[in-house]
């Protein structure tokens, strides 16, 4: 796995890296990992990071630069993980330009808890807007936890699932890992990402090495290798 397509490395905008020190560290550790890319995904969540498209591009531009002035050999791309709620919706729906990665992917977010109101919609609009839909995470919201099959409906409509590689080693819960090896089984993962906050998620990171539904994961389409 050499690109990563979830991340929180941009400093002081989100509850990932909080230091251009410790994003720095981060990306260093992540390249002896083996990734050369990573495509780092702050939050836009308007309550709690209200984020704009302009601003997360300034400061990947300051991050790319300085990463490459520090001579750490990674190369550094941005999106976002957008939250679904009304206010994502209303960007949908007035066509606001959203930041998105490779083919135009687009990567998303929800309540861990709860089913949104917007899921089906949000998806729906997505699609329409020609961007292609990509949850983050399925495994760690409770409510798929305790109805995997309601994925099926929304794969069949266009979703893709990105899974957390960590979620592997039961990292969040027994539920989200046994959740992740389901969908690796189904073969319907499409991406992988480290969802990195800080060095301990990497640390994590390296027990995945040696489990077998990392290697499972491996064998997989998966989108990845094509960024």
């Amino acid at each position: 796995m050499m690109v990563d397509v979830h991340s929180h490395m941009i400093p002081a905008i989100d509850d990932g890296s909080g230091s251009l020190e410790e994003s720095f560290e981060l990306i260093s550790i992540m390249s002896e990992l083996g990734y050369q890319k990573i495509i780092t995904t702050p939050h836009v969540m308007n309550d709690f990071y209200p984020n704009t498209t302009e601003d997360i591009r300034s400061r990947a531009r300051q991050l790319k630069a300085q990463v490459d002035a520090a001579g750490i050999d990674m190369e550094v791309e941005v999106a976002a993980e957008y939250y679904l709620d009304e206010h994502f919706m209303q960007m949908l729906e007035e066509k606001q330009e959203l930041l998105t990665f490779g083919d135009n992917y687009l990567l998303f977010e929800t309540s861990f808890l709860n089913e949104p109101a917007y899921l089906h919609q949000g998806i729906f609009q997505i699609i329409s807007n020609g961007m292609k839909p990509v949850m983050a995470h399925p495994e760690r919201y409770l409510f798929i936890q305790n109805r995997p099959e309601m994925l099926e409906e929304l794969i069949d409509r266009g979703l893709l699932l990105q899974i957390n590689t960590i979620s592997l080693t039961g990292y969040y819960s027994k539920a989200a890992r046994k959740l992740a090896e389901h969908l690796i089984d189904q073969r319907n993962v499409s991406f992988l990402g480290t969802d990195c906050h800080n060095k301990k998620h990497l640390e994590m990171m390296e027990e995945t090495v040696d489990l077998k539904y990392f290697g499972k994961a491996l064998e997989l389409d998966l989108l990845n290798n094509f960024l």
